[in-house]
């Protein structure tokens, strides 16, 4: 199982990037905005492959250009490493 993260400090330079915390829950926010609807659906694909990957998958929500993306761990109860590497993966894979 995994664990909640205990150092929150972690989640400093992705909220420095855009990211939010959710205020309903233990999880971080993101919407994310493409050039179109192919470019947004090319990054959701090369995003599941990293979340497959990593045994880790997003709630997100697309239309159209837009994807709106909310990390927690269920397993954890909250926020943990995985939501932390996910959402750096899904950063770079943006720029």
């Amino acid at each position: 199982m995994t664990e909640k993260l205990a150092d929150r400090s972690a989640l400093d330079p992705l909220l420095a990037n855009g990211w939010a915390l959710d205020s309903d829950r233990d999880a971080i926010t993101k919407e994310f905005t493409f050039a179109n609807f192919v470019a947004a659906f090319g990054w959701m694909t090369r995003a599941a492959i990293w979340a497959e990957k990593l045994n880790h998958h997003p709630e997100w929500f697309n239309v159209y250009k837009t994807v709106k993306v909310t990390l927690t761990t269920h397993d954890a109860g909250g926020l943990s490493e995985l939501d932390v590497k996910l959402a750096q993966k899904m950063d770079q894979l943006a720029g």
